[in-house]
């Protein structure tokens, strides 16, 4: 039997570092992606053997079924895999052609694109919710990154024309019209990133200790925030407090067409990230300003994580800009025969 499966892309229009803080996130679902055909093996005695290979990505993932033991699995970039792999179960063997047009590295999740694709190639059914959560334990299992649901969600649950305003507290979503007088580039800084050799893991850390001092912080009181006596605590609560505003506040500007608004928003998001989160680089605040000063460019802001990647800019459509201009899209896709 032979399974084709595709899952896009995303970018994060605004919100990051809320998710795993159960606070609000607009991701969007782009046209890039990842396109897995899978061939799968006869059912028979015994496990079989899971076969992959990249169009792009260095070396064959050779994995004995069952997997238990994801982080130990070489290529890295099969850890992916192998993590959801376990997750699912998996025994039946099968050979994935992986083929991408994602950036590696560039902050718009093809790591996330990578395990619902492979993840649907392997049968996984249910809801994109049910998906996405079985992906993010896959992810977390195989890199050791605790990673919140934002990617995997977005990356299941993307709905065409629209970006998805993620409640990651109930992981309620609700599509937000992109506009057609709005157009998003990103921009690949040229500064590659991997979470897993970052400090994530620790921003997520300093977070949570903030939130055990004054509650969630997605609605936590400002005065409350600022009378954390650790500078650094305080500062990261901060961000995440000021984050969820600032979605809530972009979300409104999209549905409204006021683009100059929500330019600025993206704007103060990333000067949070800088500032109180510190996840910026040099490299990504340059471009950050660079696009900012180009006539028809409402605002610009590092996309993902940080610690490298890719700048996401909102642009009048005439304006052309050195990057990939992305469309929203639907979710992820995949067909058996």
């Amino acid at each position: 039997m032979t399974v084709t499966a595709w899952a896009p892309g995303r970018v994060n229009l605004i919100g990051d570092h809320t998710d795993y803080m159960g606070g609000l996130v607009l991701p969007m679902a782009v046209q890039l992606g990842t396109r897995i055909t899978a061939t799968i093996d006869p059912p028979g005695p015994g496990h079989g053997h899971l076969v992959l290979r990249s169009d792009r990505l260095d070396g064959i993932v050779e994995l004995a079924l069952p997997v238990t033991d994801p982080t130990s699995v070489e290529p890295r970039w099969g850890r992916y895999a192998a993590g959801v792999a376990a997750e699912l179960g998996t025994t039946v063997g099968a050979t994935l052609e992986v083929r991408s047009d994602l950036p590696i590295g560039g902050g718009l999740s093809s790591s996330a694109s990578l395990a619902v694709a492979v993840a649907l190639a392997l049968g996984a059914d249910g809801t994109p919710l049910h998906i996405a959560r079985l992906c993010q334990r896959a992810e977390q299992a195989a890199t050791g990154v605790p990673c919140g649901i934002m990617d995997q969600l977005a990356v299941a649950a993307g709905v065409d024309g629209h970006a998805l305003l993620i409640d990651c507290a109930t992981d309620d979503v609700t599509p937000i019209r992109i506009p057609e007088s709005a157009a998003f580039w990103v921009v690949d800084s040229g500064q590659a990133r991997e979470l897993a050799g970052s400090e994530y893991a620790t921003r997520r850390t300093q977070a949570e200790a903030a939130a055990a001092i004054v509650g969630p912080l997605p609605h936590a009181l400002a005065a409350d925030i600022e009378a954390i006596e650790d500078p650094v605590m305080r500062a990261r609560a901060r961000h995440v407090r000021t984050e969820c505003d600032r979605v809530h506040a972009f979300a409104a500007a999209l549905a409204g067409d006021d683009l100059v608004r929500a330019g600025q928003l993206m704007v103060d998001s990333h000067r949070s990230l800088r500032d109180d989160y510190e996840v910026s680089t040099p490299v990504l605040d340059a471009l950050v300003d660079r696009l900012v000063g180009v006539d028809g460019v409402f605002g610009a802001r590092l996309t993902g994580a940080g610690f490298g990647g890719c700048v996401v800019a909102l642009a009048d459509p005439a304006v052309a800009l050195d990057g990939i201009r992305v469309r929203p899209t639907a979710g992820a896709t995949v067909r058996r025969g």
